[in-house]
């Protein structure tokens, strides 16, 4: 079955004091591009994080968040009185060199809007918690995956449609391949009349230029190629796993045998068959780009 690069998941841990919201979304890339963006206070566990994402993703423009709801205060500030005490009479020894006259309230005021006057005290983390959290980490990327395999069976739905049309109308083709080859001739002959007359014409001599002429328009090879190329598309699908790329270069092949069959078709009938094929394409390739 096949995966897509696009999806969405979500978990939210509950600890004691906050509730950790984790959020992890991908966009299709040809290689595995991670934005992770967390608190500060779980920032030291960044690399298990970007460890667990890539044994999922394998490849997409990936963005990790997790962000902080608090429930109660984190962390406790406190009042670094010394730093507050020197601050004081720093501006108090100023005030008095210049004579400035400000009461001890407006000093203190002052002092306590001063750098590193408060101390903001955070608890570790500890293995417990990042315990807790890491499982939800693993959720919001199991819901992404579960979100990734659900896209891809309708990528997979569509791609097979669309390959079937292909064939189909690659089905079409024989019923029109001996009216050709006869308009063909008689196209020649009459182009070739015109220019010198039939009665100087040898006709065996010319029989045989018409029948070389003929083979180098015959599409025989191009109907078998592309034929397997659809095959093999449709079992490639049924793998399973990172087959994108695989799939993008089957669909290159199918292409080529597709324009090769344009080019040699030199009949209208058949040229509105290629060109139908050649969308049912263009389609394919679009989709193949969302796929894992």
């Amino acid at each position: 079955m096949l995966l897509s690069m696009t999806g969405f998941g979500k978990a939210v841990c509950e600890l004691e004091n906050k509730n950790l919201v984790i959020e992890i979304k991908s966009l299709n890339s040809k290689q595995l591009d991670l934005n992770c963006r967390m608190p500060s206070f779980y920032r030291e566990k960044e690399f298990e994080v970007r460890n667990m994402v890539n044994n999922s993703m394998i490849r997409g423009k990936v963005d990790f968040v997790m962000y902080s709801e608090m429930s109660n205060l984190e962390t406790v500030s406190t009042i670094n009185a010394e730093t507050v005490k020197v601050y004081y009479e720093q501006l108090v020894s100023v005030s008095q060199q210049l004579g400035v006259d400000s009461s001890s309230a407006q000093m203190f005021e002052m002092a306590m809007r001063m750098p590193d006057v408060l101390k903001t005290e955070h608890e570790d983390l500890t293995e417990d918690e990042w315990s807790i959290v890491a499982k939800s980490v693993q959720q919001a990327i199991d819901a992404l995956v579960a979100f990734r395999t659900q896209e891809g069976a309708a990528l997979e739905k569509d791609l097979t449609k669309r390959i079937n049309l292909i064939q189909s109308l690659l089905a079409k083709v024989p019923e029109y391949e001996r009216p050709r080859i006869d308009r063909i001739k008689e196209r020649i002959k009459g182009d070739i009349a015109e220019l010198v007359g039939l009665e100087n014409l040898d006709k065996n001599r010319l029989e045989q230029e018409l029948i070389f002429y003929i083979e180098k328009l015959d599409i025989t090879e191009e109907k078998v190629r592309l034929a397997n190329h659809c095959d093999y598309f449709l079992k490639t699908m049924q793998q399973g796993g990172p087959v994108g790329r695989q799939l993008g270069f089957v669909a290159q092949e199918i292409g080529r045998e597709i324009n090769t069959l344009g080019s040699k078709a030199n009949d209208s009938d058949l040229q509105i068959i290629v060109v139908a094929m050649k969308d049912e394409l263009e389609k394919i390739k679009e989709q193949i780009l969302n796929v894992l």
